[in-house]
Parts: structure tokens; sequence; C-alpha cells
């Protein structure tokens, strides 16, 4: 797998884990956090548990096959990607809009708003 691909695959492993993580066993939210977020080898997590690497291997693959699972079916990584992408299209209309700058202003604090829900 390459660089870039790997990167990818982290990223978004990590945006699912930030959605679903509660839906996570705790055992799968550990190694998932060491092995994503904390950048450690199955070795190290395997050392640390003392358990095998192809254990930790599998412990984490099934954690990442739960995440897509939830992914699947909830989808809330990507509707806050559709939102994220509809308030950015929002926000260059209203650059581009003949409206007043009072009311862009109004419109994008409502915008930011509704972003951080």
């Amino acid at each position: 797998m390459s660089q870039e691909n790997r990167l990818e695959k982290t990223n978004r492993v990590n945006l699912l884990f930030d959605f679903y993580e509660l839906l996570l066993t705790e055992k799968q939210q550990t190694f998932l956090k060491y092995y994503f977020h904390d950048d450690f080898s199955l070795g190290e997590i395997a050392a640390e548990f003392e358990i095998s690497r192809q254990a930790v291997y599998e412990h984490i693959k099934r954690a990442e096959q739960m995440l897509e699972n939830y992914e699947q079916k909830l989808g809330l990584l990507s509707k806050q990607q559709k939102a994220s992408e509809g308030f950015g299209k929002l926000e260059r209309l209203l650059a581009e809009s003949g409206i007043s700058s009072a009311d862009k202003q109004q419109a994008i604090t409502i915008i930011k708003e509704l972003q951080e829900l």
C-alpha cells in the first residue's frame, strides 16, 4: 500500500472513529487509538497487552470493519461531508452576490453556527 493510500486510510478511520467511537468495545477503542492516533506498531501494542501481533491485527481489522458497517448503515460521515460542501458553496455564493455587506455577514455567521452543530 502506498504512503498516500495509507494516509487516506488513516484519515478515514480517524474520521469514522470520531463519529462511532462509543459504538465500539473498549478494547477496539483502545487498539484503534494506539494504532491510528498514537502511531504504535502492532508489536508495541502486542507487548503492551501481552498478546500476539496477529491478535492485535485481527482486533484492529474487526474494529475497522465495524466502523465501515456503521457508516454504511448510518452515513454520518457522508452526511457531514455533504453538509460541509454545501456550506462552502453557500459561503462562495454569498461572497459573489450583490446583497448588502451586513446581510452577507449575518448569513456567514448563521452558516458558521450551523457548521458547528
